[in-house]
């Protein structure tokens, strides 16, 4: 991205929620709207050259340097928007073909083992049907010889190993066509299955590629914005999201003071440890993080596994009313579900933003609030608990990030 964008900006995505959106829950207690924001200030423009009128011209949409503020906050706040929905469906893809991966696998291994079993019964059975070939060449058949034993023993005893071979052939028989009926299905099935993993590849590619493609809009209309718009969008946004805060907070949702469980605090402490390192989509640890990689890797790293993506996780875990928030919880934004943090205590949350952002602790109303879900609901909370000491830095820098970062050069497999 240009140089020209300041790194002080805060990201557009959600920026100036009490302006631009109501907070809202589902299934929890309603989430009051923050106050409208004061008028958005408009930047004037360098002016432009002056069209020149054709015989049927129809005036297109505003350039984006003669837009308000709160018209360029909305369109970026949709574009990111989108790439956030974008990213939630590269990274459920991603789970979904890492786990089809893991059965093609199995089904090759499978497929293996019977190719070898049936190896093994056929040449079995082709011993026994030497056998046999050898026995009925002789003058006299074996059942002959059998008769004409002059040892009872010995005839009884000929007459089990004759009988013992008999069913010797015929379970030969039944293992040999058992085992070439299972490995041509285990032959089928470890082809539709890698016949799948193409499939969710080339869907993953596709997913890729949108979410480059959304970044890509956002990077192109920040650069036809000035320095001193660019400034006066995140004033804009900062002004908007302490307002949002201020009416959430306000409320009284979050009031009184609620230890988390063991394996809460591990979460949060392994979240506060992230602090300062970059966001990207698709990514989850150690080195970076999108918004769903940072809580799945937290819980993950206190023995409790949770869904790899925001909307999974909204969709599976314990939704909780906001009232009942302890620090560990999850707070999940957007009517879509496609953001997600993890809650510190105090009306603060530990996230990782958007791209351009690093991990960092921000207000619970950065974002509007979608509901909270509780991954340990069978957790005690415990006795006594100290928070992990928050440095300064971890409050500054943009709540939602504003700067396209690149795509992880990951091909789809």
């Amino acid at each position: 991205m240009s140089g020209r964008v300041p790194r002080l900006l805060c990201s557009a995505v959600v920026a100036a929620q009490a302006a631009l959106a109501p907070v809202t829950a589902v299934a929890v207690p309603v989430v009051p709207t923050a106050p409208a924001a004061p008028a958005a200030p408009t930047v004037p423009a360098a002016p432009a050259a002056p069209a020149v009128p054709g015989p049927s011209a129809v005036p297109g949409p505003p350039a984006p340097g003669q837009r308000s503020v709160a018209e360029l906050l909305t369109d970026l706040r949709t574009l990111y928007r989108q790439a956030g929905q974008a990213t939630e469906t590269y990274n459920a893809t991603e789970e979904q073909l890492k786990k089809q991966r893991a059965e093609v696998a199995r089904l090759d291994a499978a497929l293996a083992r019977a190719r070898l079993a049936l190896d093994r019964s056929r040449a079995e059975a082709g011993r026994l049907a030497r056998q046999q070939y050898q026995d009925s060449t002789t003058d006299l058949s074996s059942y002959l010889r059998l008769l004409m034993a002059r040892d009872p023993q010995q005839a009884l005893d000929q007459g089990h190993v004759i009988g013992q071979a008999a069913r010797d052939r015929v379970e030969a028989v039944d293992r040999l066509t058992a085992d070439e009926k299972k490995a041509d299905s285990l032959a089928r099935a470890a082809r539709t299955a890698y016949d799948a993993q193409l499939a969710l590849a080339r869907r993953q590619q596709r997913a890729r590629d949108d979410v480059r493609g959304r970044l890509h809009d956002v990077e192109r209309l920040l650069a036809s914005l000035s320095a001193e718009r660019l400034a006066a969008l995140a004033e804009f946004e900062r002004s908007g999201i302490a307002g949002a805060q201020r009416a959430f907070l306000a409320d009284g949702v979050l009031s009184g003071l609620r230890t988390p469980s063991l394996q809460g605090e591990q979460a949060v402490r392994y979240a506060v440890r992230q602090l300062g390192k970059p966001y990207q989509w698709g990514a989850a640890g150690p080195q970076a993080y999108d918004c769903s990689g940072l809580t799945s890797q937290a819980w993950g790293h206190a023995g409790t596994p949770i869904p790899r993506t925001s909307q999974e996780q909204w969709a599976r875990l314990k939704r909780i009313p906001l009232s009942e928030l302890r620090p560990g919880d999850l707070v999940v934004y957007f009517p879509e579900a496609t953001h997600v943090a993890l809650y510190l205590g105090d009306g603060m949350v530990v996230q990782a933003p958007r791209p351009g952002a690093r991990v960092k602790v921000s207000p619970v109303a950065a974002n509007p609030v979608l509901g909270a879900v509780r991954p340990d609901p069978g957790g005690a909370p415990l006795p006594r608990y100290a928070p992990p000491e928050i440095p300064a830095s971890a409050l500054t820098g943009p709540d939602a990030g504003l700067y396209a970062a690149d795509a992880p050069a990951t091909s789809a497999r």
